[in-house]
């Protein structure tokens, strides 16, 4: 697989959260070429068996777990699982989200907080439970995922963008909090990134016109370009790198 070799990833104990499909899946794959144990936490049951079957037939090391990541019980029985078989966590990867258009006038508390589950709290309780494990090491790296669809004033998605905004105060308390015990945590911010998803749910001429108005990079930008930056924030190739938000979006903001 094409990109930077990072020697101080292998045999480190990753886990990407939504690792099933889209940039997960781009990220898991990438950690998996560099010898990483990777593992991976998805809804996406056949999916995501599928994707470690292949991961594993190709020689990497890989193991995936089943779970609702709003299901905060769930989500560390699952991580204590991962932990049992590849040993204490590394590096965390909080990817899994979900963008879902939803009118403003239409949103109910339930489904506000539901939006705060699926797009932030995880995040949170995730990196709660592994950072025992980065403590113990004196060493670790946490990779908060957000998004420019706040910074570019995107509407359609209040609740969307309020919990991808608050990433960015989450990652840099917690940035300050584990700092003294060499634990970095950083947040990227991926614009339009064209994954399967994306193209078949929302992408049209119109939308594609305006993106290539927008971007000073006048091309599509793929989930591997957003797993080249997690890897090098992963690495101590970035040893003196936290606290920070990596806007990769090809020049749109």
């Amino acid at each position: 697989m094409p990109g930077a070799i990072y020697p101080d990833l292998r045999d480190k104990t990753v886990l990407v959260t939504g690792g099933g499909s889209g940039i997960g899946e781009a990220v898991l794959r990438r950690f998996a070429a560099q010898g990483a144990r990777a593992a991976f936490i998805d809804i996406q049951e056949d999916q995501s068996r599928s994707l470690a079957a292949e991961i594993a037939k190709a020689g990497g090391q890989v193991h995936f777990e089943a779970a609702d990541l709003t299901d905060t019980t769930a989500l560390r029985a699952a991580i204590s699982r991962v932990r049992d078989r590849f040993g204490a966590i590394q590096i965390l990867v909080n990817n899994a989200a979900h963008d879902e258009r939803h009118p403003t006038l239409d949103v109910t508390p339930e489904y506000w907080d539901q939006r705060s589950a699926v797009n932030l709290k995880h995040q949170f309780f995730a990196a709660q439970a592994v950072l025992p494990d980065m403590i113990a090491a004196r060493s670790g790296s946490i990779i908060n995922f957000g998004s420019t669809s706040w910074m570019i004033g995107q509407g359609g998605m209040a609740a969307y963008t309020a919990a991808k905004s608050a990433v960015i105060g989450l990652t840099r308390s917690l940035a300050r909090d584990f700092g003294p015990y060499n634990v970095r945590v950083n947040a990227i911010a991926p614009g339009w990134i064209m994954t399967e998803r994306q193209v078949s749910l929302w992408l049209t001429p119109e939308s594609e016109k305006e993106l290539m108005q927008r971007q000073c990079l006048k091309r599509r930008l793929m989930p591997d370009e957003i797993a080249s930056a997690t890897l090098f924030l992963a690495s101590e190739e970035a040893s003196a790198c936290t606290n920070q938000q990596y806007i990769v979006d090809g020049g749109w903001v």
